[in-house]
């Protein structure tokens, strides 16, 4: 799972789109590709943000949820929490507490 997490991360238009998560979530496919487009000039299609949002979502990075006929999609920060806390947990040999 943690491979997945910095394969997802290893994309610079993915972390891109987390950024955006962090900074508002709950955007649909829209709103997200808009965001992109003004803030970072990523002409990406719509297609094309799909799929990134699909390897966040393999990923747990982005959780999406469905109201109606609109799918909105959140960061979850759970995967990297897990991920990281492994390495702040251990103290480094040779350290002191």
């Amino acid at each position: 799972m943690t491979d997945d997490v910095f394969k997802a991360l290893a994309d610079p238009t993915r972390r891109r789109i987390l950024d955006e998560l962090a900074e508002r979530g709950g955007q649909s496919l829209f709103e997200i590709c808009a965001r992109l487009a003004t803030k970072h000039g990523l002409g990406l299609s719509r297609q094309a943000i799909s799929q990134h949002l699909a390897v966040l979502e393999a990923a747990d990075l982005v959780r999406a949820r469905r109201e109606g006929r609109y799918k909105f999609h959140d960061l979850n920060t759970e995967p990297l929490e897990t991920a990281v806390s492994r390495w702040l947990r251990t103290e480094a040999p040779g350290s002191t507490p």
